[in-house]
């Protein structure tokens, strides 16, 4: 075999390798990842099956608690003023977790259209909003930045034209 022959033979089992590698690193963050998305967005392409993160606010009396000392259950609608979404958790909620508030709750829709959430994690003080909530509001009319700031997050289910899918 000349030295030629051999240097491409290198070559081309380097290039395997890091296509190999390549292929399984891509394949192990898709896995992993979980996508961000808003009441509105989950109305238009529910991605049934796929654990993604729903946000927006819990809205106001909604959260219903049952079950017993062992395993709370708590239903609850998460909104972003345009659609909102039934959503069911099985655990203790969050100490920050009330009615008027930021959520973000990981896990999946279920073919009743109801969000089985797997994680709920509760904002961190008044003046926090997520980035896609904001923009869900901007996109469906209820807010304009050059107004002034954004509605309160207490009104936010008495916002005109919220639908509620689901219920």
């Amino acid at each position: 075999m000349t030295r030629k022959r051999r240097r491409l033979w290198i070559l081309v089992a380097c290039g395997l390798g890091l296509g190999s590698a390549t292929a399984l690193t891509l394949s192990a963050f898709s896995d992993s990842l979980v996508f961000f998305v808003s009441p509105s967005d989950l109305a238009k392409d529910a991605p049934n099956g796929r654990t993604v993160r729903l946000g927006g606010l819990v809205e106001q009396g909604t959260v219903v608690r049952s079950g017993g000392p062992g395993k709370p259950v708590a239903t609850f609608r998460v909104t972003d003023g345009a659609n909102s979404v039934k959503v069911t958790y099985a655990g203790i909620l969050p100490d920050l977790f009330r009615e008027g508030q930021g959520v973000v709750t990981l896990g999946t829709l279920q073919s009743d259209g109801t969000f089985r959430a797997s994680e709920v994690l509760a904002k961190h003080d008044e003046t926090y909003m997520p980035k896609e909530v904001a923009e869900a509001l901007k996109k469906s009319g209820h807010w304009n930045p050059d107004a002034g700031p954004p509605p309160p997050a207490s009104t936010w289910n008495t916002l005109a034209g919220a639908k509620q899918p689901g219920s």
